[in-house]
């Protein structure tokens, strides 16, 4: 029996109220046996108080019956299962998203209704979950989910709060990369053992053994990567932050969304970043690579954290980009108007980049690793990007931070003369080949893609690129008098 089903308190409440009934005692005659007020004890039924050990033992002395029977963590009818599954149906954010009136079960409501009820919620569970979403519903979700982040400036306060919260309990000096000591005395706090195995598979990032309260992560150096940091807290997160067990899909990625936060904003805490941003931005020298040196983090987490705070603290709007080799985008944040492209639900992902921009620019240089700097000129204004492609992750990721032209002052590499003009959406920028090559080559070139990609392609074809023939075209150009 798991801690977390011996607390339920509606179940609680419930078998307290199936046994009271069954020895035909009264709400007032239960109260002056244990001690309590009946309108307490009708709390506790209705599942709003929590009480005492020393309490629950006076009840179910009373009640004759063995604290075991009152701790048990199933409901103690059909009747009462009903009626739970019903009411926590209706605390979950999908039910808040359909806009609908809360029933409350009342004693003139049928089994058959309830289970219709209970059935009906299920389904809708069934249909709106990761499992069975299709492209176009995880599409629109996760542009959802950007928009979120976008209204709120790539700020979270209620995150933040609860960052803050567990960087006291975990014993966190106030300075400094966040260690493997406060690491496991957070996870003691949030009531879990953490244990690093080493046979743990590897598409999971962590497993809970709810009956042991353990949490277990792939056996790494003593827990010191940033890999391991990340991996617990986010694991920590979800029960920190009181998430769903079972969420929706729109709840699912915003939950992920948070704990990613959650743990961004443990690692590279608040209070010690924004001063030390401040400082650079006074000496017009923002930059990515001293928020991941000072705390031991990514490239990426340093960028998300920067970007996490440049419009709250410092008025700068912003954009991140991740991104591979071929332009496509991974993961992104953008509240300064940059055209980056977007699909008809709002969602970067998937969606490729200019050709132009630094992003795909800087895996084309001879300094891959190095950092790179660049104004683009767009509709929409001119940008100054940074792009830094991080190493030792495969595919190869390019992390991207840019800030519009008037801002670009603050940050450092402001000086480079890299400048592009892209004028995407135009199929002329750079999603065509140029009247010259297709006049030369136009019907002559044929492309024999991998099999495999394009056969994934078509059966989930926002993951995977389309072909760029551009590139296909200049190579053949490139190679054609040798």
């Amino acid at each position: 029996m798991t801690e977390a089903q011996t607390l339920d308190p509606l179940i609680l409440g419930r078998r307290v109220r199936h046994y009271r009934n069954a020895v035909n005692l009264t709400l007032d005659e239960l109260g002056e046996k244990v001690g309590k007020p009946a309108p307490y004890l009708s709390l506790l039924e209705n599942g709003k108080k929590e009480p005492r050990v020393a309490l629950m033992m006076d009840i179910a002395s009373t009640l004759g019956v063995d604290v075991g029977e009152l701790l048990d963590p199933s409901p103690p009818t059909r009747r009462d299962e009903l009626e739970i599954a019903l009411l926590k149906a209706q605390e979950t954010s999908l039910f808040d998203s359909l806009d609908l009136p809360p029933i409350r079960p009342s004693a003139r409501m049928s089994n058959e209704t309830l289970a219709h009820l209970v059935g009906l919620h299920r389904a809708v569970k069934e249909r709106s979950s990761l499992e069975s979403a299709g492209f176009e519903e995880l599409a629109r979700a996760t542009g959802a989910v950007s928009e979120y982040l976008a209204s709120k400036d790539g700020y979270l306060d209620d995150i933040e709060v609860e960052a803050a919260s567990a960087l006291r309990a975990s014993g966190y000096p106030g300075e400094g990369p966040f260690s493997s000591r406060n690491l496991l005395d957070l996870t003691s706090h949030a009531g879990f053992d953490l244990r690093p195995i080493d046979d743990m598979p590897a598409f999971a990032r962590s497993i809970i053994d709810l009956d042991n309260n353990r949490i277990y992560i792939a056996q790494r150096d003593e827990l010191r990567t940033r890999q391991a940091r990340k991996a617990v807290l986010q694991t920590v997160a979800g029960f920190l932050l009181g998430h769903e067990t079972e969420p929706d899909l729109d709840t699912f990625l915003r939950q992920r969304m948070e704990t990613a936060y959650f743990a961004t904003g443990v690692l590279v805490p608040q209070d010690v970043v924004v001063p030390r941003l401040m400082v650079a931005k006074e000496n017009h020298d923002i930059d990515v690579e001293d928020v991941k040196e000072l705390f031991y983090v990514s490239y990426e987490m340093a960028a998300w954290r920067t970007v996490n705070l440049l419009t709250r603290h410092f008025g700068i709007d912003s954009h991140l980009l991740v991104s591979d080799e071929t332009g496509t985008i991974i993961k992104g944040y953008s509240n300064d108007e940059v055209p980056i492209p977007r699909n008809e639900h709002g969602a970067m992902e998937t969606q490729r980049l200019c050709r132009h921009w630094g992003a795909r620019i800087t895996f084309q240089s001879p300094d891959k690793y190095g950092t790179h700097h660049q104004y683009t000129d767009t509709p929409n204004g001119t940008f100054f990007c940074t792009t830094h492609v991080e190493a030792g992750r495969e595919p190869a990721h390019g992390i991207t931070i840019g800030v519009r032209f008037e801002d670009a002052r603050w940050m450092r590499g402001r000086e480079t003369g890299n400048r592009m003009t892209s004028s995407c959406p135009d199929p002329a920028c750079c999603r065509q080949p140029s009247p010259e090559l297709t006049s030369k080559w136009g019907g002559k070139v044929q492309v024999s893609a991998r099999s495999q990609g394009r056969i994934l392609g078509m059966l989930a074809p926002d993951p995977y690129p389309e072909l760029d023939m551009p590139q296909v075209l200049a190579v053949v150009d490139g190679h054609a008098s040798d």
